[in-house]
């Protein structure tokens, strides 16, 4: 008895392997291009809350807590203003928050500031405070430093001046902790905010 013959199924039209090999080359350029969408006036706001906070915290210098108080509401601010701005900018270019771009960004820079929260409870808890400068800037460069890997080249060329500046302050006098934190949440987001929303749309 001869086997069945099943048909051959036609192949799909020439428009519907177009619009498959589009969508492809679409997803892989998504997938390897930088992240534009970082918010370069949501950076200078975020270096205005660091100075703000920066000069309240040199005020209450007297108080430990009162210092580390202030600079961690900033720190909160600041996180989100930031997470806003690029929300909005994201959104503005028609990038989804949950594309390869943003999500490649976000894994590189979460690790290293998961680093900085734990070693500022164990700075704390070690009533070291002076270490935490340093701690900070080193930390949040790396992060910046790394995510920039994703991102337009004045990301990581900022995440680099962090770094820079926490070295310094390793190296500098205690009493200045709070004027480099100032020069790198304050001055640097401002710096660079400025240069990303000139040349890179906002």
């Amino acid at each position: 008895m001869p086997l069945p013959v099943r048909p051959i199924p036609d192949p799909p039209a020439l428009h519907e392997r177009a619009a498959a090999d589009l969508a492809f080359i679409r997803e892989t350029m998504q997938a390897a291009a930088g992240f534009t969408a970082v918010s370069g006036w949501g950076q200078v706001a975020m270096g205005a809350v660091g100075i703000g906070a920066g000069l309240l915290a040199a005020r209450d210098a007297a108080s430990t807590y009162l210092w580390l108080r202030d600079w961690l509401a900033a720190a909160i601010v600041g996180s989100v203003i930031g997470a806003a701005s690029t929300l909005w900018k994201s959104h503005r270019a028609g990038q989804s928050p949950l594309s390869a771009p943003i999500r490649k960004f976000a894994l590189a820079f979460i690790p290293a500031v998961i680093a900085g929260a734990v070693l500022t409870l164990a700075i704390v808890e070690s009533n070291a405070f002076s270490l935490l400068p340093a701690a900070w800037l080193l930390c949040y460069g790396a992060a910046v430093m790394a995510a920039g890997a994703f991102s337009v080249g004045a990301i990581p060329v900022m995440g680099a001046s962090f770094l820079a500046l926490g070295i310094a302050c390793v190296l500098a006098p205690a009493a200045w902790g709070n004027w480099f934190l100032i020069a790198g949440f304050g001055g640097l987001h401002v710096a660079f905010g400025l240069y990303v929303a000139v040349r890179h749309g906002g």
